[in-house]
């Protein structure tokens, strides 16, 4: 049975329009499905829909795993991600990737603090960063000092799992078979296994799904936007009872008060202040918020706004489960 290197799915030369697809004919001689080779060489964007994954994931690992690397992104950190964490029975630690996109007026020993006593982590919590090799070396120490063999890497869709596992790769062997990344989610299909050194295998994974994110599957460029590629500069906006702020016409916040609004998304993204009732947006559902002061208003899969003063929201958008409220990480 052979094996795709870029995605892990299972190699075929039958069936064109199916996951593993060659045209090829001695499948010994392959490296690559022909998705994967259109998205390293020719930037194609390619959505596949993975029955159950959350569920699958979880299953296989907490059967199988010594040990996991669980990633999440600065900007993922709510309810649902860290409950899918916990989730997971084996040793494991927390990443924190994509270290270069967290604002530097966040103090990185608070915030561990933070979700500790937010979420209730107990594991231990680090700091990765791929694009700067930043905390690459020590994530590998640590498995080595504890005699670990075979280590999953986990995470949501883009929080850079098959990045760290390629970096790792290319830091100990001179010659590597790239795993294949994309900022579309479910690149990878199936799990790949990496032999780092004789000491040391890393399991690339799918990545797990959020179940409500702003974006439709077939908005290449949004989610593109919605993952930041660098540093991210918070955005404030001042309000008053009569401002509505735009988020990618895809969701209306009525702000119904004077206040202070801090954005922590993608600075790619598109916010407009307007006048409420100058643009209206059709076709969507209105959620009422009370919102405590000083409090971080969640939008999944986009980042969070921060919150100065008590305040009543009006929410207009196509999907309601979008929000959640914590304390404020600050």
């Amino acid at each position: 049975m052979n094996k795709c290197l870029g995605c892990g799915c299972i190699l075929q030369n039958t069936k064109k329009d199916e996951i593993g697809y060659t045209p090829k004919t001695n499948l010994n001689e392959v490296e690559y499905c022909e998705r994967c080779f259109k998205i390293n060489n020719y930037n194609e964007k390619f959505i596949t829909n993975l029955d159950n994954i959350n569920e699958y994931l979880t299953k296989e690992v907490n059967q199988k795993a010594e040990y996991v690397y669980f990633m999440i992104d600065f900007l993922n950190i709510n309810n649902e991600t860290l409950t899918t964490f916990k989730n997971l029975t084996c040793p494991k630690a927390l990443i924190i990737s994509k270290l270069d996109i967290i604002p530097k007026s966040i103090n990185k020993d608070k915030l561990i603090t933070y979700l500790k006593n937010t979420y209730n982590i107990t594991e231990p919590v680090y700091f990765q960063s791929t694009k700067k090799n930043l905390n690459t070396k020590n994530l590998i120490n640590n498995l080595e000092n504890n005699k670990v063999k075979e280590c999953y890497i986990l995470g949501y869709a883009n929080s850079g799992k098959s990045n760290l596992i390629n970096k790792i790769n290319s830091l100990y062997n001179d010659k590597i078979n790239k795993i294949t990344t994309s900022s579309i989610p479910n690149t990878t299909i199936d799990f790949i296994k990496i032999k780092i050194n004789d000491h040391l295998t890393l399991i690339d994974s799918p990545g797990f799904t959020l179940k409500n994110v702003i974006y439709n599957n077939d908005e290449y460029n949004l989610i593109e936007r919605v993952n930041p590629k660098k540093y991210i500069k918070p955005l404030t906006y001042q309000t008053k009872d009569i401002t509505s702020l735009l988020i990618e016409d895809k969701i209306r916040i009525d702000a119904n008060s004077f206040n202070s609004f801090t954005f922590y998304i993608s600075n790619e993204l598109y916010i407009e202040r307007i006048f409420i009732n100058n643009k209206k947006l059709t076709n969507l559902k209105r959620i009422e918020l009370d919102i405590p002061a000083n409090c971080d208003l969640i939008i999944k899969s986009l980042g969070f706004i921060n919150i100065k003063k008590t305040c009543h929201l009006t929410i207009y958008t196509s999907n309601d489960n979008l929000f959640e409220i914590r304390n404020s990480l600050f």
